[in-house]
This record gives C-alpha cells, sequence and structure tokens, in this order.
C-alpha cells in the first residue's frame, strides 16, 4: 500500500482536474489539492479530506457543471481504437523483415503457399510459429468460411492488431492515471494519439509490436501492484513475442524481490507463467519443425553467442536511434531524453513534500525505458522495430517532462511575484503543456502524411494486379509471375495478390545477401531443411528467376542503372506501363522536407521515381 500522504495526494490530484471550471481559480477542492501538491507534510492528510473532495467532484458533476477535462477511461479507449484503425489502413509496411518473416510464412498457413526465409527452417528454427498463429487463426476461419480476396485478410488482421493495442493503452492509460496523476495521463493520451512511432508499430505484424501490447501492459499491471498478472504478461511477451523484452520486466523483478521481498510470488507465477507459455509453444513448433524447437532460445543464442550475430546484416552509429527517435516521436523524444535531469531539478527547485506518484518513485516505476536504451544504445545492430516495445513509455516520459517543467516555471513564478498560496500550478503554466501538445501534434501529423505519400506506393500498386483479374486475359489455370528486381525489399506480401495463382519470383540485381524462397509443396514443408538457406546471409543462385518467364514486373525508376538493374520501362518492346505511382528519392531531396511535410514547401524540395508495375506484352507459349 501508498503511504497516506502519497495516496491523498493522487486523490486530491483527480478531484482538481476532472472539473473545469470557468474560472479556474474558484475550482472546486483547489485549495486543498494544492496543498496536497505542493508542501503537505507526509502523514497529515486524512483519508476523510480526499473522502470530501471526491464527494465535492460528484455533487459539482450532477449539478450539470463542464464536462471534466479529464477523458474517461471509455472516452480514451475510443480513441485509441480510432487512431489505430487509422494505422491499420494508411500505414504501410516500413519493414520488409514484417512482410516475409510474418505475412509470407501467415500467408502459406491460410492459403497454403508463401516465402519462407532461413530462419524458419528447421535447421535453424529462429521464429515460432506458434506466434503466427495467434495472428493468423482468425484469418483462417475468415477465409475458410468467407474466401474473400486475400487483401481483405491482410487488413482485417491489421485491425485486429490494432484493436489489440488499443485494449494494452486503454490500460495503461487509466493506471497512468492512478499511479502519475490525471495531468500526465491526459498529456499521455494526446502524444500516444499523434504519435508516428505508434502509427507505425500498433498494426505491425512484429514481434516487438506484440512485445510492445504485452510488455507494457505488464508494467501497467505493476504500478497497481499486480504483481501476479505482471509477470504473466512479461512471460507472454517476452516468449511469445521477442524474447529481449523481457529486460523491461528486469526492473519488476528487483523491485519484487529487493524491495519487497516477495520472493513466494515471483517464484510460483514465474513457474506458472513459463509452463503456461512454453509448454504449448514447444509442442506447436515441433509439430512444425519436425523437431524440438524452442525458438526464443534459439534466436537468443543466434544473436547473442555465435561468432557473427545480427551484425552481419549491417551495423549502424549511435546517431541512428536518436535521428529515429525524433522522427517518430519529434520534441516527445527530447523531452523524454532529459528527463532523469529534470527530475533532480524538480527535487532541488520544487519543495514538494509529499510524493509524486502513487505506488513507485520515479526512479522504479521509468527505469524499464533508460535500461533498454542503455543496452540497444550499445549494440552495433539496430533496427527501428527494436525500439518498438518502449514506445508509450517515451510518451509517458516525455509527459512527465512536460509537468515538470511546469511545476518549475511556477516555482519561479511564486518566488517572483509572491503569488498567493492556494493557487495550483497548472493555472499559470498550462500554455506550456498546450504548447508542447500543439507542437507535437502538428509534427506528428506532418510527418504522417509525409510517410503515406513518400512511401506508400508499393502497396497502391499491387492493387492494380486486382483489375487484371476482372480482364477477358486472366486464366485462373494459370501461374502468373510477378518479379522483382533491387526493389525486393518494398515488396508489401503475396495477401495483395488478387487471388492465388499469382506467385513473386526474384531477378538477380546487385544485392548480395540471402532472399526467401517458396515453401515446398505439400504437408510437411515446414520441415524440410532446404540446402540453399543459410544464416550467413550469403547470396543463393537458386533463389532467381528467369527474366523471360515474367508476366509482371514491379520496378522503380530513380535514375540510377547498372547491367544488373536496367531500366525495365523503357523496353517498351517487351513491356506496357500498366500502373505509375510517385514514390520519394532521398538522395535527390531535402532531407527535413522530406521527413516532415510543410505546405507549399515540400514538392519544391523533394524529387520522386517511377514506381511502375509492368505487364509483359508478347505471349509465353502460346498465351
Amino acid at each position: 500500500m501508498a503511504p497516506p500522504a502519497a495516496r491523498a495526494r493522487y486523490i486530491a490530484n483527480k478531484a482538481d482536474n476532472q472539473i473545469l471550471s470557468k474560472k479556474p481559480p474558484k475550482r472546486p477542492g483547489l485549495n486543498g489539492n494544492n496543498k496536497a501538491k505542493e508542501a503537505a507534510p507526509a502523514g497529515k492528510k486524512k483519508d476523510k479530506d480526499a473522502k470530501k473532495r471526491n464527494q465535492t467532484t460528484s455533487g459539482a458533476q450532477e449539478k450539470g457543471l463542464p464536462n471534466p477535462i479529464m477523458p474517461s477511461v471509455q472516452t480514451a479507449f475510443k480513441t485509441f481504437v480510432s487512431a489505430r484503425l487509422c494505422s491499420a489502413i494508411w500505414a504501410y509496411i516500413a519493414d520488409c523483415d514484417e512482410t516475409f518473416n510474418y505475412w509470407e510464412p501467415l500467408h502459406y498457413i491460410i492459403n497454403g503457399h508463401g516465402l519462407q526465409t532461413w530462419e524458419y527452417s528447421p535447421q535453424f528454427g529462429l521464429r515460432s510459429y506458434t506466434y503466427l498463429l495467434l495472428q493468423g487463426v482468425p484469418g483462417y476461419f475468415y477465409q475458410k468460411l468467407f474466401n474473400p480476396s486475400p487483401i481483405l485478410i491482410f487488413y482485417m488482421v491489421r485491425c485486429m492488431l490494432g484493436f489489440g493495442c488499443a485494449v494494452m493503452e486503454r490500460y495503461m492509460y487509466k493506471s497512468i492515471c492512478q499511479e502519475f496523476g490525471i495531468h500526465i495521463g491526459r498529456l499521455w493520451l494526446i502524444f500516444q494519439l499523434f504519435s508516428v512511432g505508434m502509427f507505425v508499430s500498433s498494426t505491425a505484424l512484429l514481434p516487438s509490436s506484440f512485445s510492445m501490447y504485452f510488455g507494457c501492459a505488464a508494467l501497467a499491471a505493476w504500478w497497481q501492484q499486480n504483481y501476479c498478472f505482471a509477470i504473466f504478461l512479461t512471460a507472454i511477451s517476452a516468449l511469445l513475442g521477442w524474447p529481449f523484452a523481457a529486460l523491461i520486466g528486469i526492473p519488476l523483478v528487483l523491485e519484487m524481490l529487493l524491495r519487497q521481498r516477495d520472493w513466494k510470488t515471483f517464484v510460483q507465477w514465474t513457474l506458472i507463467s513459463g509452463a503456461t507459455v512454453a509448454i504449448p509453444m514447444i509442442a506447436i513448433d515441433t509439430s512444425y519443425f519436425g523437431k524440438l524447437t524452442f525458438a526464443p532460445l534459439n534466436i537468443v543464442w543466434y544473436n547473442v553467442f555465435t561468432s557473427h550475430g545480427p551484425n552481419i546484416f549491417g551495423t549502424e552509429p549511435l546517431s541512428y536511434y536518436i535521428i529515429n527517435g525524433f522522427l517518430n516521436f519529434n520534441i516527445i523524444w527530447l523531452l523524454a531524453l532529459q528527463l532523469p535531469i529534470m527530475l533532480v531539478m524538480d527535487y532541488l527547485i520544487v519543495p514538494a513534500k509529499s510524493k509524486s506518484t502513487l505506488n513507485f518513485p520515479h526512479y522504479i516505476s521509468l527505469a524499464p525505458l533508460y535500461l533498454w536504451l542503455l543496452v540497444f544504445f550499445a549494440q552495433p545492430h539496430k533496427e527501428e522495430r527494436f525500439l518498438f516495445p518502449i514506445y508509450p513509455l517515451i510518451s509517458l516520459c516525455g509527459a512527465i517532462t512536460v509537468d515538470v517543467y511546469q511545476r518549475i516555471f511556477f516555482r519561479m513564478k511564486s518566488v517572483i511575484f509572491k503569488i498567493k498560496a492556494g493557487v495550483h500550478y497548472l493555472d499559470h503554466s498550462m500554455f506550456i503543456a498546450i504548447l508542447v501538445m500543439v507542437t507535437s501534434t502538428l509534427l506528428g501529423l506532418s510527418r504522417v502524411f509525409a510517410l503515406y505519400r513518400n512511401y506508400h506506393a508499393p502497396m497502391d500498386l499491387m492493387l492494380e494486379l486486382n483489375q487484371f483479374k476482372a480482364t477477358p486475359q486472366y486464366d485462373p489455370d494459370v501461374i502468373y509471375n510477378v518479379c522483382i528486381g533491387k526493389d525486393w525489399h518494398r515488396y508489401p506480401g503475396s495477401f495483395f495478390f488478387p487471388a492465388k495463382n499469382f506467385r513473386l519470383r526474384f531477378l538477380k540485381s546487385e544485392f548480395r545477401g540471402m532472399l526467401p524462397a517458396y515453401y515446398d509443396e505439400g504437408q510437411n514443408a515446414t520441415k524440410v531443411v532446404q540446402p540453399y538457406f543459410n544464416d550467413l546471409n550469403q547470396e543463393n543462385e537458386h533463389m532467381y528467376f528467369d527474366y523471360d518467364r515474367c508476366d509482371f514486373l514491379v520496378d522503380f525508376d530513380e535514375g540510377k542503372y547498372t547491367a544488373l538493374e536496367p531500366n525495365y520501362s523503357k523496353r517498351s518492346k517487351d513491356w506496357s506501363v500498366m500502373k505509375s505511382l510517385p514514390f520519394l528519392i532521398p538522395e535527390k531531396s531535402h532531407k527535413v522536407l522530406r521527413a516532415f511535410y510543410v505546405p507549399f514547401l515540400t514538392d519544391n524540395h523533394i524529387q520522386y521515381g517511377d514506381f511502375n508495375l509492368l505487364k509483359r506484352k508478347t505471349k509465353r507459349n502460346g498465351r
């Protein structure tokens, strides 16, 4: 249980922020809240005072006063669902790992064919089919019952992911309001809704997104001191999702063992959670791979204990995450990074003697974010999705930093202008929160619009194949080969094909790494060990297709050509342009104006190339 003073402070803050009066100084419960906020000695506040404030607030609501400042949990949930459904519809697939490691195997499970990566080869077993089944079972039944177009299954799964993310955010919003206060809760709500990072990650079919759902829900349970549920959610996040997400649970474990000294509950629920999740997972994956497989252990072993590890796929400097964080969270990212310093300043400048949180000090409750940054900033191999699990925590720490700035501002103003006692700090500093919310919202919307304009073309282009299916030229008994060369990493997945008789084929390009290949035909395709897969990212000629057998070709014309990457659209004897859409050429565009859309400026400082869908003119085999 929290100390009485801390609980009284939370209840007072809740009462103070629940009703918006026309004249803020006359707000019900204002003086009591200010005392709890600024100068209440620990142990002097009584529960009956908090009860009186709640009664005052309830009475004000019954008398028809204006709506509460704090959005209710139900209202917040509706806004989260709306935002995540927008992401499901408009967000593009930013990571080729999402396409080839998750959407393609899921397409195989649902439709019987799809591309397989080396991670799914039984000799490596780095990915779990249990994770795919958890996401794909609804899509499987949807396909069997209604036989819809594959693209409808894709968006159905995406909408389900968005809804699941909204459920997590609802739970976290309630917990934040209880643990950190109403003001920080509503700031977090706004930051989450307009966060580019959440727009991208919330509906991504990636284990790191899955770990974000359950890892942050575990933190919310922890802040409410629901330790059993927190341990169980952490186990789901780390075992079914991404094993490295267990890092989020380390502060929870340390607090439980060293501060609470509750070893019994920890051991008991660790065993229960581990057995509940791991045993079915091992059974399912073993049946798919044809041998005993525990995918989380395999992926940890490959990334940590092999001689090459993930660094063969590329390394990035420290600035990669700094820039990426700003693109996804703009000024909120900068605020989150400076929070530890600001909390020290708040402690030294603001003479508040009561705790600003309900159950845990900030250095414990927010430790998962900074522990995560410390570990992953140090890794040479960096990818955007590696930060997905802590995205909601970035918004939270940004919100707390804003609150600290408001408190410090009010303290300085009080000293200079001798503000009388009984005035709440929000009455004099709300402009700071509004300025940050407006700025971050505008930057977020600008970034989302830029992403859609600049990079959504491949997904829109593939839908054009649906038009071909409606023509007399289409033959349902023929396999149509859709070829792609240097732009293989922009392919959105087989769910964008209009029917089961379309196949993606790779043309040889300047790329020299490992490409995926189709699963074998037959019932036991997931158990077959293929000779062309390796874990060293080495090229294999098996993956390449004969150019003359291509029916369609997807190619981005950015004005750079080589012998292996020619301008296919200029080969007018072979190809006709079926559809062409603009796609950003980063090297020829302004770095800032390509990242953020600015009306009247962006279009004059960026350059697009043509992303083409080509259709072969000459018939093959008499067709």
